[in-house]
């Protein structure tokens, strides 16, 4: 069920960074106030890596007991 978590949460954490780091290519009312910058980039790309780890340890399955 652990794995199952971390799979999930992966996948979302992934979908966030992606959209992060495509955000200026939408029209969209956050763009408008707050408009996109390298701070985007760079916190899109940590939150992927972050999704992509989640990903990996639900694949291992090596939780500490």
């Amino acid at each position: 069920m652990r794995s199952v978590l971390d799979y999930a949460m992966g996948v979302v954490i992934i979908f966030v960074g992606v959209f992060l780091i495509v955000r200026h290519q939408f029209d969209l009312a956050l763009n408008k106030r707050f408009p996109p910058d390298t701070i985007d980039i760079l916190l899109g790309a940590l939150f992927v890596v972050y999704g992509g780890w989640r990903i990996y340890r639900g694949y291992k399955k090596n939780y500490f007991k």
